[in-house]
């Protein structure tokens, strides 16, 4: 077998999931599924489609989303979320939204964990992220010389 070469312009993974309270999990109020997801769900607990969509789904405003329950750490979380291990108990049938997550190569509450247990000097250490949306009005500034530059991980300027 050849030997793995890496490109320079190859994504690299930097965060490891094992490691994490999972905050995806937990911290976003819904996980939207698809029909798709929910025929996968089906497929894995040996169910109807009506079956599983009535016992794992519920309707969210005008989506269909993964039931939640009470968490140890966080408020609510993924009714497939191990709470003791903090893993996936559907790993192989997690819906659509959760396979793709985070879709680039660094995690952002990843980081921030790290970055907490690296400033606190305590790997048992969990900050408590919470998201809200809402509506933001934008404020224009006389004399603004522009937005601030915003750089990825690793980018400088030149």
């Amino acid at each position: 077998m050849a030997a793995r070469v890496i490109k320079d312009d190859q994504p690299r993974v930097y965060f490891d999931c094992n490691k994490c309270p999972a905050f995806c999990c937990s911290i976003y109020e819904r996980v939207v599924v698809t029909k798709r997801d929910i025929n996968r769900l089906a497929k894995h607990f040996g169910l109807s489609f009506e079956e599983a969509r009535d016992r794992y789904t519920t309707q969210f405003e005008d989506e269909r989303v993964l039931k939640r329950v009470k968490d140890a750490i966080f408020e609510r979380t993924c009714t497939f979320l191990d709470q003791k291990t903090r893993g996936c108990t559907i790993y192989h049938a997690r819906p659509a939204v959760c396979r793709s997550y985070p879709g680039r190569s660094r995690c952002a509450y990843y980081d921030v964990l790290r970055f907490e247990r690296v400033q606190q000097g305590d790997e048992s250490v969990v900050p408590q992220i919470t998201i809200t949306f809402r509506e933001v009005e934008e404020e224009v500034v006389d004399n603004a010389e522009g937005p601030e530059p915003i750089y990825e991980w690793g980018e400088r300027e030149e």
